[in-house]
């Protein structure tokens, strides 16, 4: 079969099993649509099998499919790393790199990596999607390259780095009723209309597990996606928020807030840098993330800043 066989078909198969999509597949590759659908024709009649079949508006794999899945994509990698000595040029480097966090992070620690990118990688696009917590059991099928968030535990069947830990606060407008009490006491704090943060991940349910625990519950009167609408609610309510430490500081910082601590210990806040194991030794990523670390640990808001 060999003698009849174009290897750069065998890649066309590894990216329409990954994207079970023939325009998204050929997208990848920078070919038509219809150079694709005649590879998959040539592929089917190479391998004796339908590879993949419609199932409404999708593509489904077959079982033998599946079976070729993983050894080709062993494959591809050897042929990758056989031909990967060239150094890594991040002024060359063309694609669109899809980052995912919290608004937070997209609106004081996303402009650092930008103006980085800009500069010594101008060809990337850098597309960014606000981290849902579901995203995590089907990483590989978001299309995201590199995201962080918050975990108790270091994320399981994905690369990881800690990026650093910290805990609970309780955020308020300056002149809050409760903003001159040193402590805080749990009747206090579910005495006032609670406002949450939904959009890029869980920071709060610590602390309503706290609560619980001392036969208390809050209520939650306002939900909103972006810390931007939170921070204008909290100046002009008597709402609180309950939010990781170093949002906390950083929006008093800025903001006509303030906050102060719990009363009572929580589990401390782990954040992680995270990305898919088949991207540990891919160069451009390892440049990326290494930017993104770095700004991630190093920006006037990060947590380490506290």
């Amino acid at each position: 079969m060999l003698t009849n066989l174009n290897l750069n078909l065998l890649r066309s198969l590894h990216m329409l099993l990954e994207e079970t999509h023939v325009s998204r597949a050929a997208q990848r590759l920078h070919i038509t649509q219809s150079a694709m659908s005649r590879q998959l024709a040539q592929l089917r009649d190479l391998c004796g099998d339908p590879l993949l079949v419609r199932d409404g508006n999708n593509l489904v794999p077959t079982p033998r499919a599946l079976e070729m899945q993983d050894k080709l994509r062993v494959l591809l990698g050897e042929f990758d790393a056989l031909l990967a000595d060239k150094p890594f040029d991040p002024k060359l480097w063309q694609q669109e790199f899809v980052l995912s966090s919290s608004d937070y992070v997209a609106q004081y620690i996303l402009p650092d990596v930008v103006a980085v990118t800009t500069e010594q990688a101008p060809k990337v696009n850098i597309a960014y999607r606000l981290w849902q917590p579901e995203f995590l059991a089907n990483f590989e099928q978001t299309g995201i390259h590199l995201a962080s968030t918050m975990l108790a535990q270091k994320p399981q069947h994905l690369s990881s780095v800690e990026i650093g830990h910290d805990k609970s606060m309780c955020v308020m407008r300056a002149d809050h009723p409760l903003s001159g009490r040193e402590e805080i006491s749990c009747e206090a704090l579910v005495t006032y209309p609670h406002l949450k943060v939904t959009g890029g991940g869980d920071k709060d349910t610590n602390a309503d597990l706290a609560l619980a625990q001392h036969g208390f519950q809050r209520r939650i009167a306002l939900k909103v996606p972006f810390f931007s609408a939170a921070v204008n609610a909290l100046k002009n309510s008597d709402h609180l928020m309950i939010v990781p430490e170093h949002i906390a500081y950083h929006l008093a910082r800025e903001s006509e807030l303030t906050y102060r601590p719990l009363p009572f210990d929580t589990s401390e806040h782990l954040y992680w840098l995270m990305w898919h194991p088949k991207y540990d030794h891919d160069k451009a990523h390892q440049w990326m993330r290494d930017k993104v670390l770095h700004a991630m640990q190093t920006s006037p808001y990060s947590i380490g800043m506290i």
